[in-house]
């Protein structure tokens, strides 16, 4: 019997504490549970009743429903992997996941943090930081300035050499948030400044960097697997489905890329990961335009941590990664060549948020009254729901992840139709609506969209009805 077919054996970690909430903690406890390892949940006033707290093997109380005094909390959340004996803590995504003081006090206390290194999230947390890293390791980036502006003298002369439009980018922070798109040397001594400001309130750094802007490129990312010494690519994703730049449908692969741009994307992808000795589960996020049929592509940022929406890649490589992440920090070398990943059929997620999409989106917390999910062959739900449950208002809205696979992209966007259908939810208003719509539109049926398709699409669609 090969080494892959026995039961895994845990070397250093033998209890994980989760350091997050919703269907990201789930998905870690079912994956260490796999590889024979503990769980600890941790929770806020808000979560007591939350899945999270009734499937791991015991679950921590860190605080008050606001995640600043909860999940955000550093000092609770080392507490609770303290007195439960924890030796690794897996930060999930959002919170604290991309914190690089948080990692390093994980590391300070004597803990595992589950993913890269403090000085790998610093670095390529910092934007400009990781297109400077990126430049180094020959992977092309989009025209733009060389690290954070000191001043708007210094960004209007970088801007006269970029060309307008141009996008104004927080250097810290993620999320689509800190972005400010100027069309002119007008707009740019305008709001500059207030992009600094917005950049300081939100991340706590006013640090901003300038790149040309690309109104019709798409959004495709790809998926790494680090150990520090050695890294991997699982191919793409597509996500320019994207409203307020906040993700709506993601696909995998992308339907736009040929077989050689394909290589030559997820290549760069993994040789800027060895570049900087990534470790973990992680994303490099790409521009790909083809306005002017030449199919360039530029990385704009790393996430170094998990995705939202890493399982249509799992769905099609057969990869599992948050247990492979699991297994590298617990002192694993990387168990994958490239030549053992390969592209098997397509994938297709919709995120189904707790948002009113006929209020302009408006928050819809609230008690969950039934919930019914799809099933058949090549479904998944990854989500926290159960009748009953209550949904607060202090977190992301993010109520579930429906995410299918078959063997062709037609016959995937069909199950997806056909699985859309099969929801029931009842209790809070949900975007399910929507993703209903979307799988109706001839543009999206047929892969022809960009990343500001979605909102114009939305906007058309809001004039029609009037």
């Amino acid at each position: 019997m090969s080494d892959h077919n026995l039961p895994y054996r845990p070397r250093r970690i033998h209890k994980v504490l989760v350091a997050n909430r919703g269907e990201i903690a789930l998905r870690v406890i079912r994956a260490a549970r796999e590889l024979g390892m503990r769980t600890v949940a941790v929770y806020s006033e808000a979560d007591r009743d939350a899945l999270a707290t009734r499937m791991a093997d015991e679950a921590v109380f860190i605080g008050p429903s606001h995640a600043t005094r909860s999940y955000l909390n550093t000092e609770a959340l080392l507490e609770a992997a303290r007195s439960s004996g924890a030796q690794a803590v897996h930060p999930g995504y959002g919170f604290l996941s991309e914190n690089a003081a948080f990692a390093q006090a994980v590391n300070d206390a004597g803990l595992i943090f589950v993913g890269p290194d403090a000085a790998t999230i610093r670095t390529m947390g910092d934007k400009a930081a990781a297109r400077a890293c990126a430049q180094a390791a020959g992977v092309p980036t989009v025209p733009g300035s060389d690290g954070v502006l000191s001043s708007l003298d210094e960004a209007l002369t970088h801007a006269a050499v970029i060309g307008y439009p141009l996008m104004i980018k927080a250097a810290a922070g993620g999320g689509g948030r800190g972005i400010r798109v100027v069309r002119d040397e007008a707009q740019l001594c305008e709001q500059m400044p207030q992009a600094q400001a917005e950049a300081q309130a939100a991340f706590g750094e006013s640090g901003v960097y300038l790149e040309r802007y690309l109104p019709r490129a798409r959004h495709i990312e790809v998926q790494v697997l680090g150990d520090g010494s050695n890294a991997v690519h699982l191919y793409e994703r597509e996500c320019s489905l994207q409203r307020r730049r906040q993700k709506i449908l993601e696909e995998a692969p992308s339907p736009a890329l040929d077989a050689a741009t394909r290589q030559k994307l997820c290549e760069s992808a993994a040789q800027l990961a060895r570049s900087v000795g990534y470790r973990g589960a992680g994303t490099l996020e790409y521009l790909y335009d083809d306005s002017r049929g030449a199919g360039e592509f530029y990385f704009i940022e790393m996430n170094t941590r998990i995705q939202v929406e890493h399982p249509i890649t799992e769905a099609i490589t057969g990869v599992d990664l948050v247990r492979e992440m699991l297994r590298i920090a617990d002192g694993e070398p990387l168990r994958w060549r490239q030549q053992d990943i390969a592209i098997r059929g397509a994938a297709i997620e919709c995120r189904l948020n707790a948002e009113d999409p006929t209020r302009n989106f408006a928050p819809s917390p609230g008690r969950v009254e039934h919930v019914r999910w799809p099933g058949g062959p090549g479904v998944r739900v990854d989500s926290m729901l159960y009748p009953g449950c209550t949904v607060p208002p202090y977190y992301d809205s993010l109520l579930a992840k429906l995410i299918v696979w078959d063997e062709s992209r037609a016959a995937a966007l069909a199950r997806m139709a056909r699985a859309l259908d099969e929801v029931e939810l009842a209790g809070v208003h949900s975007t399910l609506a929507l993703h209903r719509e979307l799988l109706q539109e001839a543009d999206v049926l047929a892969g022809r969209y960009h990343t500001n398709y979605l909102e114009a699409w939305m906007q058309k669609d809001r004039e029609e009805r009037q």
